[in-house]
């Protein structure tokens, strides 16, 4: 057995660059697609194909061996997909994308942004809204309920054996007899508490009269109006009417319409320029804002109270006696506290709202001058 040396041929053939390759040309027939943004990369190749097997093509002159097996497909399909890619990207040669309709998708995206904001906000009011549903709704039913409660239990200890109409039969009178006996005892604190009573349900009456739901009144205003009524008034009140009749102690004719004018001009104009002097500090308004309401609304709201007072004063001078007055009055000022909680309230919400439009119409020229 004899070993024969033998020459192998090598398997690698030298590197040599590929010499640029020209573009093929293809003519593409009547009828065939020409490039469209609406055929992907992969139909496109499949039109390739067919224009390779039906026409003649420019051979491809490169010394490279996948050119020279893949032919003209090889490049086209690179040129297909650059083409692509420059129809996706814009000015590829340039380097930089150019999304078409950049500006409208980022319009949809911030208008879908600021609506699910929006959505957010709006479900966050009804939330709040319903707790203060709830909460207001709480309030007046443990209120009702504790008054109706003490009112009809007021004979609880003589109870046994009595029948549901004799328990309401009694109970009036017997509540009155229980309010004697309240101012006998501490005259200054049960006017107060009644005066304060009266003006919370005025308020919330005012707040009902203006279009509010039941139970969604303005807590805050209606406490502020109570706390105004129990601190001041029922204790001015009661200490006004001993004045006024130590003033006027006769007992002839002219004395009742005299007390109804004293009342109508000197103690109305005093009472409501405590009650809106005090009202707007406890909203914590400005001195400013707060006296010039009272300047707006002192002529008008002493005008409106001489459309109801003076009848009703009449039946307070003339026939109610002293002690009883102020549960009288205040049972008046029901109506009488809705429009005065009203004339406050407005001149307020009207004054917030002036700002508030201010604000708005001043936004867009500083947004414009930066």
């Amino acid at each position: 057995m004899a070993f024969v040396s033998q020459r192998f041929l090598p398997i690698t053939k030298p590197f040599t660059e590929p010499k640029s390759k020209p573009r093929p040309t293809i003519f593409l027939p009547k009828g065939l697609p020409q490039t469209s943004r609406i055929f992907s990369s992969t139909n496109r190749k499949r039109w390739v194909v067919a224009v390779a097997e039906e026409l003649d093509v420019i051979p491809v002159q490169s010394s490279d061996s996948t050119d020279q097996q893949d032919g003209v497909l090889a490049r086209i399909e690179v040129e297909e997909e650059g083409e692509l890619a420059n129809q996706v990207g814009g000015f590829a040669g340039e380097g930089r994308f150019s999304f078409e309709g950049a500006g409208e998708f980022q319009g949809f995206s911030s208008s879908s942004s600021s609506s699910r904001s929006l959505e957010g906000e709006g479900e966050a009011k009804d939330v709040e809204r319903l707790i203060d549903r709830s909460i207001n709704a709480t309030i007046v039913l443990a209120a009702g309920s504790f008054a109706v409660t003490k009112l009809l239990t007021i004979d609880a200890d003589y109870w046994h054996g009595w029948t549901i109409f004799e328990i309401l039969r009694y109970a009036p009178q017997h509540n009155w007899s229980a309010y004697e006996e309240a101012l006998k005892a501490n005259p200054v604190f049960a006017k107060m508490v009644i005066s304060g009573v009266v003006y919370s349900l005025g308020d919330w009456i005012a707040q009902c009269f203006d279009g509010k739901p039941l139970f969604e009144f303005d807590r805050a205003r209606m406490l502020r109006s109570g706390l105004v009524g129990f601190t001041l008034h029922g204790s001015l009140s009661h200490y006004y009417y001993q004045f006024c009749e130590a003033l006027f102690p006769s007992q002839d004719w002219w004395v009742v319409p005299a007390k109804v004018a004293f009342d109508q001009t000197l103690w109305a104009a005093v009472w409501n320029s405590i009650y809106y002097t005090v009202v707007g500090f406890l909203r914590f308004d400005s001195p400013a804002n707060v006296f010039g309401e009272l300047k707006a609304t002192f002529w008008p709201m002493l005008t409106a109270g001489w459309k109801l007072w003076p009848f009703a004063h009449l039946i307070t001078y003339g026939v109610i006696p002293l002690e009883q007055r102020l549960l009288w009055v205040d049972c008046v000022e029901l109506i009488w506290v809705t429009i005065l909680s009203t004339y406050s309230n407005e001149k307020s919400e009207a004054r917030v709202s002036e700002a508030s439009a201010e604000v708005a119409s001043s936004s867009p020229s500083t947004g414009s001058s930066e």
